[in-house]
């Protein structure tokens, strides 16, 4: 079958098509376990830092076989091995749905348990109700809460989870490597840029869609269908809520499946963009790295991969010794540190600085961040084809959007808000805000006479917009009401500060007004610091392309992402999280009495450790923007200045009546720059 120029354009593009589906689904199923982080932490009752090492398990299973298909993977069939990957996720998605499944319903910590006849309950401040209470457990019961703890202990089930995410990343891995080096054969290279930025800008959209089903799965409750609304004594606003998390993980793994199908079905090879007849039946004829010739340029691929084969670690030393190629890498693990790390524990940080909801915070991330970087990575995808940026240029281009963006990450600094008072833990029990928290400082006179339990996490709101930890440390004596309509009166600690109203509500008190106001302008900055972080993306793929040989090409990317996953991808979001961790101030039990998820955080403290690591990396990378700027400067002037000196030779062999003056204008109009 023989092929025009029209016909490999059209294979090219829709090659592109199915690649990008597979990017869409890819990133879908990667934004929703980010966008569920809170839900699974919540639902395991596990903290930040443990959360962190289930969500780089991903990054683990990447890693584990990165290295094997950038290397062998341009031998076997590409394509064929993209679409196994993209089932082994569909795998690997519900595999961390299952748990949901084999765990019971989910009992949140709660001491708000009515009795039938009586509207008194465990909560309340009442020493003959406690010492009953009391003696009951210990006679009666104190065996069985430590076999249901040891069993719950046994299970475990957040560990499947964890191996869930690690058969994701087993099965991502071809798509990146393998899916950008055939796009980079079968088209042409003024191309490559701006269909990497179509893909890369539409397949963004996989990020926003993930981030919506995950605000709408953190709106239902996690046991939808078999708990009535009309039961839960918490809303979405409080910490303990956890959504359908396992919702969107089942949709995924659908998606992942449907993209699969179509880019099953392309060739071996193709042949490249724009070339002219062809027979399709040979595609050897069409190497997969690079062939732009004949038979004999075939022969001598054929003879570099085999000489490749052969040297897998020549290959790899020929890479380190590429300066522009090290120093690009060691700049790409440091910014993806700060952008793995902060958009991990975005959504998290938005709850709790905010007052977001979980459901809100992931609306947000996917409509305000991920929009400005697909429109970032198209723009300057497109202002690489449009001006035709060199790679001096482009360099150039990095390091000027590198800069904007470290300074719009600075502003974050300054749009924080207050703690939100809470007795005993950022406020006293007059209102007075305290600098440092202390367990005792949970009890004050108006409620050493309660016998109340420190570890209990049950908030209840004062008319004073003072938030207690539960009904019994605010010194409640009386409730009224079922569900999220209960409410609490006759409160010792409330009367001595007013004797207007001594009741509270259930539910933490709502952030400031002023809060509220600088919301916005959070949005506006996290909006354009997304677009600026992503403006320059293209530009740096295309330098790395660029300072690679070509059948050195796949194997520099399967380095680049392993070295990327290796350092950053794994160990951010675990360090990110021990940090965050250090910033909690109360912190759950779970049935077995042992530290659970954080109920609450010092949000000044949270702010400084989420943000003073990516300042601080960002500092690093402009330390490395000056020897890299050099050794690209270095390299292509010189590279450039021997082309120049060529194309002057051949004019002035075609035009002998010619001087050198006129080869000199005929040049520089070809080649401002």
């Amino acid at each position: 079958m023989w092929m025009d120029p029209s016909g490999s354009l059209f294979e090219a593009l829709l090659f592109l098509a199915a690649l990008t589906f597979a990017f869409f689904a890819k990133a879908l199923a990667g934004s929703y376990m980010k966008s569920a982080i809170t839900q699974i932490e919540r639902r395991f009752d596990i903290p930040s830092s443990l959360i962190g090492i289930t969500d780089g398990s991903f990054e683990i299973g990447n890693l584990m076989v990165i290295a094997f298909v950038s290397y062998f993977g341009a031998k076997f069939h590409r394509p064929k091995l993209i679409a196994t990957g993209m089932i082994l996720m569909a795998i690997g998605t519900f595999i961390i749905a299952l748990p949901h499944f084999i765990m019971g319903r989910y009992e949140y910590e709660s001491a708000i348990k009515p009795s039938k006849n009586s509207t008194l309950n465990v909560s309340l401040c009442s020493t003959e109700r406690y010492d009953k209470l009391t003696s009951e457990f210990l006679n009666t019961s104190s065996k069985v809460p430590k076999l249901g703890c040891e069993k719950r202990i046994e299970s475990s089930l957040w560990v499947l989870a964890f191996l869930g995410n690690l058969i994701r990343g087993i099965g991502e891995t071809p798509i990146i490597p393998l899916g950008i080096s055939y796009l980079d054969d079968h088209t042409k290279q003024e191309n490559f840029a701006f269909y990497l930025g179509c893909m890369y800008t539409f397949g963004l959209l996989g990020p926003i869609f993930g981030f919506v089903l995950g605000s709408l799965c953190a709106r239902l409750f996690v046991d939808i269908g078999f708990v009535s609304s009309d039961s839960l004594t918490i809303t979405p606003k409080d910490t303990r809520w956890v959504g359908a998390w396992w919702l969107g993980f089942l949709i995924a793994g659908v998606i992942s499946i449907l993209a699969a199908i179509p880019i099953c079905f392309f060739p071996k090879s193709m042949p490249r963009e724009g070339e002219g007849k062809r027979r399709f039946s040979r595609p050897s004829k069409w190497p997969g790295e690079g062939d732009r010739g004949g038979p004999d340029h075939q022969s001598q691929q054929s003879s570099n991969f085999s000489v490749l084969e052969k040297g897998f670690l020549p290959s790899v030393k020929c890479l380190c010794c590429n300066p522009i190629y090290v120093l690009l890498l060691l700049r790409a693990t440091l910014q993806m540190n700060i952008i793995i790390g902060t958009l991990t524990f975005r959504p998290k940080f938005m709850e709790q600085q905010y007052g977001q909801t979980a459901s809100k915070a992931n609306l947000f991330l996917g409509l305000v961040n991920i929009p400005p970087m697909a429109i970032g990575i198209f723009c300057g995808g497109l202002i690489m084809k449009r001006f035709k940026l060199n790679v001096i240029g482009a360099t150039k281009f990095c390091i000027g959007t590198a800069i904007a963006s470290w300074i719009l990450l600075v502003l974050y600094f300054i749009m924080g808000c207050q703690k939100t008072p809470i007795a005993g833990l950022t406020a006293s029990y007059v209102g007075a805000m305290e600098r440092s928290y202390r367990e005792h400082s949970l009890f004050s006179p108006c409620n050493t006479n309660c016998m109340c339990s420190s570890s209990q996490w049950e908030p209840v709101c004062a008319g004073n917009a003072l938030t207690y930890i539960s009904p019994c440390l605010a010194g409640c004596k009386s409730s009224r009401g079922t569900g999220l309509k209960m409410e609490f009166y006759n409160c010792s600690c409330i009367s001595r500060l007013t004797t207007t109203n001594s009741s509270v509500v259930l539910g933490q008190c709502p952030k400031t007004e002023d809060c509220n106001k600088v919301f916005p302008y959070y949005l506006a900055v996290s909006f354009l610091e997304s677009f600026t972080l992503s403006f320059g993306g293209m530009a740096e793929f295309e330098i790395l392309m660029r300072t690679i040989d070509t059948e050195l090409k796949p194997l520099a990317i399967g380095i680049y992402c392993l070295i990327i996953r290796m350092f950053a991808g794994i160990p951010a979001p675990i360090y990110f999280g021990a940090l965050i961790d250090t910033t909690c101030l109360k912190w759950g039990t779970n049935s077995c009495g042992r530290r659970g998820a954080c109920r609450m955080y010092d949000t000044d403290a949270f702010r400084y450790a989420y943000l003073g690591v990516p300042a601080g990396f960002g500092v690093f990378c402009f330390a490395l923007f000056i020897p890299f700027y050099l050794q690209v400067k270095k390299r292509f002037a010189l590279k450039d200045e021997k082309a120049f000196d060529n194309e002057c030779t051949e004019l002035d062999a075609v035009n002998e009546d010619n001087d050198r003056t006129g080869c000199d204008l005929s040049m520089n109009a070809v080649n401002p720059e």
